[in-house]
Parts: C-alpha cells; sequence; structure tokens
C-alpha cells in the first residue's frame, strides 16, 4: 500500500489505562499552535487522556498589503 492511501487516520478507540478497557474516544481541541491544531482524544466514561494529534494540514495564511 502505498502512503496516500492513508492520508489521516482517526482513532475511534483506544485503550484507557483508568477503565483496563477499550473504549470509543471522544477528541477535543486542545491547543491551536503554528504547526498544526493539537487534539487530546478522552474517554468518555471517566474523561483520562489516552492520546493526542497534532493535524499541521491548514493552510499558512496569506498577508495581502496593497497601497
Amino acid at each position: 500500500m502505498s502512503e496516500s492511501t492513508f492520508k489521516e487516520l482517526e482513532a475511534s478507540e483506544l485503550f484507557c489505562p483508568k477503565c483496563q478497557k477499550p473504549v470509543p474516544v471522544r477528541k477535543k481541541l486542545l491547543l491551536v499552535l503554528p504547526e498544526g491544531d493539537k487534539y487530546d482524544y478522552l474517554c468518555p466514561y471517566c474523561s483520562t487522556s489516552v492520546g493526542t494529534k497534532t493535524i499541521s494540514q491548514r493552510p499558512q495564511p496569506q498577508i495581502i498589503i496593497t497601497s
């Protein structure tokens, strides 16, 4: 399989260390950084963070100066 097959994967279930089982996850925006948005994956039962992901495919802002 080529790299372009999986451009971006989205977690639907991760292991929660507190609940001791795989759980469906909630994705929450954690930080807006210059290199991309950082998301936190949370357990829906105990709200423990079970992972993070940074998405860096945001277009760079363009500044247009007119005189």
